[in-house]
């Protein structure tokens, strides 16, 4: 049985659960649902998940554990010369071994061993399914009966449901807590394994980045240069110019939408300018490597200006308009929040339109600006694909905008391409280049936050 049969099996048990539940409390309560300490369908829900919880929790377990056990029995059974094998081609050896398993294409031709090992496997999988499957089947039936035959006009439901629901959110945020700790953990051990090896000051004052390390030492470059100065100057250059277009097309377009448009016009800009929010990147880069640094290079030749064919203006002017819809929308919507009493007790102190939203309704309505501005700042950063085609890999200090540079993330990308072993100073760097992005956005976000609730208090 496949997993999505099974998925659907224990849904359609689940509802089965319900309406059982329900239906017995309908019988208990013999037409006086008053003899209830729950309602109807709160005992449905009681029971379904008794069926529900545990079959899941079990179906998740075993999807967790049953690779592990299965890869320990198929070493177990390889030849003894195959098991003998250093640790990096035995992880080449399974690999072969689960694609000819899935039917796939293997490096080399397989030999008699191999072959069998995927038989082997293919045969464990299918037991491993069935078993799981009569298992997680039978602990759905026996948690439906268990749950209908507890079910009570004594019963409190309600209180059941709500703590099963307040522990599954706690799961949630305990997840999502212990997912931000691995990931720093993650950036920070590499970090540290690549500043062993690169001084600290080197890579955040050094000016000069060209991580491109020989293999033997002997070789010219052995040393590399991992200067990260011009890639912070690329990162901020390009993200200025990004919010210098993003940020006032934005906020006056979200004090058009919200203040001076009609409802039909309202109704017919928001949602295309919400269009661009869904654009592929990469469909912007291809229209600012294409179509705009063209352009802007003909534009400059006509001015006596040398403008690169892949310039720090095109990539910002592009991201720029990407990131409009982030700051239009999100600015609207928090404009649209301020109180009306407020815009009625500036009219009625005399003052106009425009001085009203300069005066009452941008301060009050700051706090949400701010992290609008915020997350298009955020978005401007982390973008990759629009730099690579419109900015280029070139790490230049340089403020000039008709230049070609390159940003952080972008060479991060650029270090973990292709087949690469975590031991190196040249690979080591993109996690030290992400610790570092996470440190700024991070105080970034910080200073925000103390800036949002300065001027948040002057208004609550």
């Amino acid at each position: 049985m496949g997993l999505l049969t099974l998925i659907l099996v224990l849904t359609t048990l689940t509802g089965i659960g319900f309406f059982a539940g329900k239906r017995r409390a309908l019988l208990l309560a013999s037409g006086d649902l008053a003899r209830l300490q729950s309602r109807p369908h709160q005992h449905g829900i009681y029971a379904a998940l008794w069926c529900a919880g545990p079959a899941l929790a079990v179906c998740t377990i075993w999807t967790i554990l049953q690779p592990l056990v299965v890869d320990k029995l198929i070493l177990h059974n390889l030849p003894t010369a195959m098991q003998e094998l250093p640790e990096d081609r035995m992880n080449l050896a399974l690999a072969d071994i689960r694609n000819l398993a899935k039917g796939g294409l293997v490096a080399r031709n397989p030999n008699p061993a191999t072959i069998a090992a995927a038989q082997h496997l293919i045969h464990l999988k299918s037991i491993g399914n069935a078993a799981m499957a009569g298992l997680v089947i039978g602990v759905a039936i026996l948690g439906l009966v268990w749950g209908r035959s507890r079910i009570s006009i004594f019963l409190r439901s309600r209180d059941a449901i709500e703590r099963v629901i307040s522990a599954a959110l706690f799961a949630s945020s305990t997840i999502a807590v212990l997912t931000t700790i691995g990931i720093i953990l993650s950036l920070l051990f590499e970090t540290l394994r690549f500043f062993g090896s690169v001084p600290v000051l080197d890579f955040l004052f050094g000016l000069e980045w060209s991580p491109q390390t020989a293999i033997r030492e002997d070789q010219v470059g052995a040393s590399g240069a991992f200067g990260a100065v011009p890639l912070f100057a690329g990162t901020l250059l390009i993200t200025v110019i990004a919010m210098a277009l993003a940020v006032p097309v934005g906020l006056l377009s979200a004090i058009y939408l919200s203040e001076y448009a009609s409802r039909s016009v309202r109704a017919t800009v928001k949602p295309t300018l919400e269009i661009l929010a869904g654009v592929p990147t990469v469909a912007y880069g291809f229209f600012a490597a294409i179509t705009l640094a063209p352009a802007m290079r003909e534009l400059g030749a006509t001015f006596g200006l040398s403008v690169a064919s892949e310039s720090a203006l095109a990539a910002g002017v592009v991201m720029g308009v990407m990131i409009i819809p982030f700051v239009s929308s999100l600015s609207d919507d928090i404009i649209n929040a301020v109180p009306q009493s407020l815009r009625d007790g500036s009219y009625g102190l005399g003052a106009t339109r425009s001085e009203t939203i300069k005066r009452v309704v941008l301060p009050a309505a700051l706090p949400g600006i701010v992290g609008g501005i915020l997350l298009g700042v955020s978005r401007a950063i982390g973008e990759t694909m629009i730099v690579v085609m419109a900015a280029g890999l070139s790490a230049r200090l340089t403020a000039n905008p008709f230049e070609a540079v390159t940003t952080v993330t972008v060479q991060i990308v650029t270090l973990l391409v292709g087949d690469q072993e975590f031991d190196s100073p040249k690979t080591l760097a993109a996690f030290a280049l992400g610790l570092t992005l996470f440190i700024v956005t991070l105080t970034l976000n910080f200073v925000a936050l103390r800036v949002v609730q300065k001027y948040r208090e002057q208004y609550e």
